[in-house]
């Protein structure tokens, strides 16, 4: 997994509306990216929803939020329109912006091992250095301790 001071990496990516966009676009303002499993489950939804209700406390920080998963964009489109989620969702079909942040992971449940999405939050600065990163992310309360250190990077 990327450290703090790490750059972040250039990371093309297709949003909930099919837009293209990259991370490099972000750069000179501070943003957070937080990558989870996948859309419409309930922990994912949880912390959508979380950081959706502080979406005014990011947007007066100027501090954009973006949720990365590998989900298809029209599946990521009817997960923002079903709960009304104000966080741009993007789509990382093939891995790779996983893979550039060391968040495609080996996981086990019920000891099968199995490949996915390690839970996880970066936050970085203007400058597009890593700030802050949050591993393996509890969702409860997760979105106000993201705010409160976006706050403290006045």
């Amino acid at each position: 997994m990327l450290e703090a001071g790490d750059s972040l990496p250039d990371a093309a990516l297709v949003d909930a509306d099919g837009a293209a966009f990259s991370l490099s676009a972000y750069k000179g303002k501070p943003l957070v990216v937080y990558f989870y499993p996948k859309a419409d489950t309930p922990g994912c939804t949880n912390e959508a929803k979380d950081f959706t209700a502080l979406g005014d406390g990011f947007a007066e920080a100027g501090v954009p939020v973006i949720a990365i998963s590998r989900d298809k964009p029209a599946k990521l489109a009817k997960f923002r329109d079903k709960y009304g989620l104000a966080v741009r969702l993007a789509s990382d079909e093939a891995g790779g912006v996983c893979e550039a942040f060391g968040t495609w992971i080996e996981k086990s449940l019920y000891g099968r091992k199995y490949m996915g999405i390690a839970r996880a939050t970066f936050l970085v600065g203007a400058d597009g250095v890593i700030q802050r990163i949050w591993p393996a992310v509890k969702v409860k309360g997760h979105a106000e301790e993201v705010l409160a250190a976006v706050k403290a990077l006045g």
